[in-house]
């Protein structure tokens, strides 16, 4: 363990303190206006140097040491989910229908750990940048502060995220050079027919059947339109019409979702989609709107900063305690579009694989393991020391 990171007792108390009252007070998307605020004034109380209103509400704290001129960043997410709380403890959600069910709370407590453990010491030369991020259940707030700037105005020479995932022993590291998570995208199809009644089909042109033989069609898309070396996921989710029990309705609407591991799968999956949808409905009389969105991109790590996290990981961890070539996950994350911009590492620390801390993320059931708050704030002063060595 370093030296700056040798004392956690005290920190650790503090990060759970901090943890547990935005749990109580979580807010969504943009509109994370009480927990900016909580960051900003706490990096403010460790002396670092704050920039507030960065993509609308995030925040970026600045601490430089030395005369290096490297600089890094380091990333946390503030935004909760909207979903019910079903925990019944102390520190649960205040706010009806919003609660952090993936665990923002702690990773912003994690590196407002860091930062304060690295503004009390001078282990680093260089600068270190604490990049606060809101919206990223969204896939917004990344794109929101790049577009406001972030890069630019903020200079690093890589940026470095990291989440919690149940199922992971507490306090394990997994990561993987490539692809460590998928692409997500959101499809939405409306077809036109021609409704009537039920009694006289002849008389109509049947969106139901159209839609029905689009839902089959679109299967197709992976087994016969990717190779066997690529990967890819087309999920219908939601079906609906606007028919009733004797009417053959004039809309149907499919939505669903999209994952992939390569942007060049991505743009196949949406142009076999938009083929096939065309070629049915006009083999039928019908039309059909295809709205296809991009949310997520794959999040790719850099082979060179991920030498760098499993480094620093391994240090706090042990090689027992890092998993340095995991499998793909097929979640989505916004951090991705960061990691398009610059080299990086985005890695996973383990939430616990037992008890009830290894409720799924988005399980209402969920909840962030306090105890790997420690874990996560050493290895964030781990990374910072190791790629921006001290002369002393």
């Amino acid at each position: 363990m370093n030296n700056a990171a040798a004392d956690l007792k005290p920190l650790t108390t503090d990060m759970t303190s901090w943890r547990r009252d935005i749990h109580r007070h979580p807010e969504l998307g943009f509109d994370v206006i009480r927990t900016s605020d909580k960051v900003a004034a706490l990096l403010e109380e460790f002396g670092v140097e704050v920039h507030r209103g960065i993509g609308q509400t995030g925040v970026v704290g600045v601490l430089r040491r030395g005369s290096g001129n490297r600089a890094i960043g380091l990333r946390a997410d503030m935004d909760a989910l909207p979903i019910q709380e079903a925990n019944d403890f102390d520190h649960k959600s205040t706010v009806e229908n919003v609660f952090h069910g993936c665990g923002h709370d702690g990773h912003t407590s994690m590196l407002l750990g860091a930062a304060k453990i690295l503004a009390e010491s001078d282990t680093f030369d260089g600068t270190v940048y604490f990049i606060f991020q809101p919206s990223e259940e969204d896939g917004l707030g990344a794109l929101s502060m790049i577009d406001d700037g972030l890069f630019e105005r903020f200079p690093m020479d890589a940026v470095y995220g990291m989440h919690n995932m149940p199922g992971i022993p507490a306090g394990h590291f997994a990561v993987r050079k490539g692809t460590i998570m998928t692409s997500e995208d959101v499809f939405e199809i409306t077809v036109h027919g021609r409704g009537g009644h039920a009694s006289m089909p002849e008389r109509t042109v049947d969106p139901i059947i159209v839609g029905a033989e689009i839902i089959q069609a679109l299967q197709t898309i992976v087994s016969r339109s990717l190779s066997s070396r690529e990967w890819g996921v087309v999920s219908i989710t939601e079906v609906f019409t606007d028919g009733a029990r004797n009417i053959i309705p004039s809309t149907f609407t499919i939505k669903g979702d999209c994952r992939a591991l390569t942007s060049d799968v991505q743009h196949t999956i949406e142009r076999r989609m938009r083929e096939i949808v065309s070629g049915i409905c006009a083999a039928h009389g019908a039309e059909a709107d295809v709205l296809y969105q991009n949310d997520f991109v794959p999040t790719v790590n850099s082979p060179t900063e991920t030498d760098a996290a499993i480094r620093a990981a391994q240090t706090v961890a042990g090689e027992v305690g890092v998993d340095p070539d995991c499998p793909t996950c097929g979640a989505s994350e916004d951090f991705a579009r960061m990691l398009q911009q610059k080299p990086g590492c985005y890695i996973l620390i383990g939430n616990g694989d037992t008890g009830p801390c290894s409720a799924s993320l988005h399980n209402p059931h969920y909840d962030l393991n306090d105890e790997i708050l420690g874990v996560g704030c050493q290895y964030w002063v781990t990374l910072v020391e190791q790629q921006l060595p001290s002369a002393r």
